[in-house]
């Protein structure tokens, strides 16, 4: 199923917040996302009905199996790219944000021949220590 970028980036959201918080409300997702509550609302909305995420009674978020796997995959892609550009030289903010756009268009083939670069480099410079 082809998703957006859009939804992949408030799965994305919901992941990371749940990894800082715990708990993940709507609310939380619009103030780190810097969209109003009333967006983010049609956005869960829509996610809920495509099967991604769930809300219980209190108001609490939770990724679905297949919501945690497109979040996981999007969040893999950023913290690579993030990670390589840095190393390039870029600044993190830069690199951060340039990720954020990369992390949704790059191909399952170039993503994994950037992975095996980066492990490639990481045993180089374990084997230097």
């Amino acid at each position: 199923m082809q998703i957006h970028q859009s939804a992949e980036d408030y799965l994305e959201t919901i992941l990371v917040l749940r990894e800082h918080k715990g708990l993940v409300r709507s609310i939380d997702v619009a103030n780190k996302m810097g969209y109003t509550k009333a967006s983010v609302s049609i956005a869960m909305k829509k996610l809920r009905e495509a099967g991604y995420v769930e809300m219980d009674a209190e108001g609490f978020l939770t990724l679905t199996a297949a919501g945690q796997e497109i979040a996981d995959r999007v969040y893999t892609r950023h913290k690579l790219l993030t990670a390589f550009f840095i190393r390039l030289g870029v600044s993190e903010e830069v690199a951060a944000a340039d990720a954020c756009r990369i992390e949704h268009d790059i191909s399952e083939e170039t993503f994994q021949c950037l992975l095996a670069h980066a492990r490639r480099n990481v045993d180089k410079t374990d084997e230097k220590d």
